[in-house]
């Protein structure tokens, strides 16, 4: 099958890899039809994860087909179209049974941080990802979800990682009525998570970014206030002027560690390496959130140690959220915004690439180059790109 391959830093390549294969009586092969680059992915492909090993296949965002199933599956059969939660889990283990499916205890050996995830690192699992023709889903009878025939394809693969984590980034936030609600980010996770905000009663929504299309489609799309931070001497003093020197009740960091902002957080974060990704957007939402209210993040930083003002959390008495999305608890409530019109995610689709091109779409994606948002990756064959987007257009 043709895959992404990863041969280190700044360099993917599709390459011709074996296809998956039933290893276990519940897993399922799914047919790709849909895939995303998500933000995530390039701290992978900046080299800010560790443990990310040559020949690994990104890729958390996919749909596709249920081509084969193991003996023990139940919910799935073959034909089947189903969109797969980025976190693989169990769904019997403690996390499971709360609803925190990004931090099952039994998919992943390094779980006692974070649970297991597709094409992720080994430090997530290690499980080859969808950025490719066919995927191993294993745990058949608890990730996936049959696609609801009224919701669009290209709303279904967002709906596997960006859009729920977009939206639980503002709902841990802990967003109550008329709240300013500071966005750090205005990628397609921070667009998410400004028109989430709107829809869990925010009274102000700012979002902060240096690229200015971005900043203009998340204005135009959210309707929302921008902020460009190379335009601000100091962002926390910024946002305490837009806010009578109050501070923001909700600050949400949709970043992570590819943060600019900060020449001494640059250095030691990204070229360094000294910790884990630069943390410039951590101090800029300590530091502009007001006192007593509530810090959200979903931006990934590596899994070891960074410099945090942790002073100013104790004494501004914060309280902060962090973690991977539970996608499969979002389903529910996202798939009725969706029909009921008040979120239509496939619209921050800018690009949409065949497989093969995909060393050009993450040049593109990485670069903030063509106006580019958010990219699906269409496998196998160009052609087939034209069709999904003549679909796209109905």
């Amino acid at each position: 099958m043709l895959a992404m391959n990863y041969r280190g830093p700044y360099r993917v390549r599709a390459d011709h890899k074996p296809d998956p294969v039933i290893e276990h009586p519940g897993d399922a092969i799914v047919r790709v039809t849909r895939t995303c680059i998500c933000g995530s992915d390039l701290h992978l492909y900046h080299g800010m994860v560790p443990d990310t090993r040559v020949g690994h296949t990104f890729g958390h965002e996919f749909i596709g087909v249920v081509e084969d199933v193991g003996s023990d599956v139940q919910t799935l059969k073959v034909g089947d179209r189903v969109m797969v939660p980025f976190n693989l889990f169990c769904g019997s283990c403690f996390f499971c049974q709360h609803e925190l499916y990004g931090n099952c205890h039994n998919t992943n050996p390094e779980s006692t941080a974070v649970g297991a995830i597709y094409g992720y690192s080994h430090t997530a699992g290690g499980y080859d990802g969808g950025q490719a023709e066919y995927v191993r889903v294993p745990m058949a009878d608890v990730g996936p979800m049959v696609i609801p025939d009224d919701i669009h394809d290209d709303d279904a693969v967002l709906l596997t990682d960006v859009t729920p984590t977009g939206y639980q980034a503002a709902e841990m936030g802990d967003i109550s009525e008329g709240d300013t609600v500071v966005i750090f980010g205005a990628g397609p996770i921070g667009i998410i998570a400004a028109k989430s905000a709107w829809l869990m009663g925010a009274g102000r929504v700012i979002v902060v970014d240096e690229v200015e299309y971005r900043l203009e489609f998340v204005k135009r799309w959210a309707q929302c206030e921008v902020v460009n931070f190379r335009e601000v001497n100091d962002m926390a003093e910024h946002i305490k002027k837009m806010t009578d020197w109050m501070g923001a009740d909700v600050c949400i960091d949709c970043v992570g560690g590819d943060a600019a902002g900060s020449i001494a957080q640059t250095l030691t974060g990204r070229l360094m390496k000294a910790q884990a990704g630069s943390s410039t957007v951590l101090h800029w939402c300590i530091n502009s959130v007001r006192k007593g209210g509530n810090v959200s993040i979903v931006g990934v930083y590596g899994p070891t140690f960074n410099m945090v003002p942790m002073g100013n959390v104790l004494n501004k008495g914060l309280t902060i959220r962090a973690n991977q999305a539970s996608v499969k608890r979002h389903l529910p409530r996202l798939i009725e915004h969706i029909r009921e019109g008040r979120l239509n995610p496939k619209e921050i689709i800018t690009h949409r690439v065949p497989l093969e091109e995909i060393s050009d779409a993450y040049h593109i994606f990485s670069s903030k180059l063509d106006g580019c948002i958010k990219t699906v990756l269409i496998p196998p064959r160009a052609h087939e790109v034209r069709a999904v987007q003549a679909s796209a257009l109905h």
